[in-house]
Formats: structure tokens, sequence, C-alpha cells
């Protein structure tokens, strides 16, 4: 995806629609702290974000590896061991499986990816 001109929305993951949480876990089906990227916040102090691109917008969820790790415990569409239950990735699938920016890797995990 051309991101040049998109906007990029800094916020945090609980803020956003049910809808694109539905999104991101897909995306995202083994949890989220291992795909933290560094980002430096507008009073220039690092932090942690994860990206998530859509057609429109690049959002930038702040969160530290400890909260990352919280949202999947805490969450249950992720079983114990914080793998997307596969009732719940099914129903996801269905329900997001028109748009263009997810795609099925084919790799081992499973993972989904934009392009």
């Amino acid at each position: 995806m051309n991101n040049d001109n998109k906007p990029r929305v800094i916020t945090d993951f609980k803020k956003i629609s049910q809808e694109v949480q539905e999104q991101v876990k897909l995306l995202y089906p083994n949890g989220f702290s291992q795909y933290l990227i560094s980002i430096t916040n507008k009073e220039g102090k690092k932090a942690n974000a994860l990206r998530f691109e859509t057609e429109d917008k690049i959002y930038l969820f702040r969160m530290s590896i400890h909260q990352a790790e919280k949202l999947i415990s805490e969450d249950s569409d992720y079983d114990e061991e914080g793998i997307l239950k596969k009732d719940i990735k099914k129903n996801y699938i269905e329900r997001y499986i028109d748009l263009d920016l997810l795609l099925l890797n084919d790799d081992e995990d499973n993972i989904y990816d934009l392009s």
C-alpha cells in the first residue's frame, strides 16, 4: 500500500472501534508484543506501538510489551497460550474476507499480513 499521504493516528487500542480491533486480531493472531515498534512521541520520548494499516489510515497503538501481553491475556478471543481461538478467527475471516488489506500468509504461524 502506498502510505505517503495517509494520516497517522496514534491512539490506545481500547479506544478504536470493535471492527478495527477485530481486524488487528486477524493480523496478529499470536499476540502483539513481538510486533511492537519503537516510535518517538511529540515530546521527543521513545515509546512502543503496534502498527496497523488500512486503506485510508495508519494506526499506531501505544503500548508497552507488558500492556500488549496483558491485553491478550485478558481478551476472551485468545486462548491461554495467547493464540486467537480458531472459532473466533474463522468468524473474523468470514466477516472481513472481502477486505483487500488482509492477505493470508502461508507461513507456519498462519499470520495475516498487510500488503
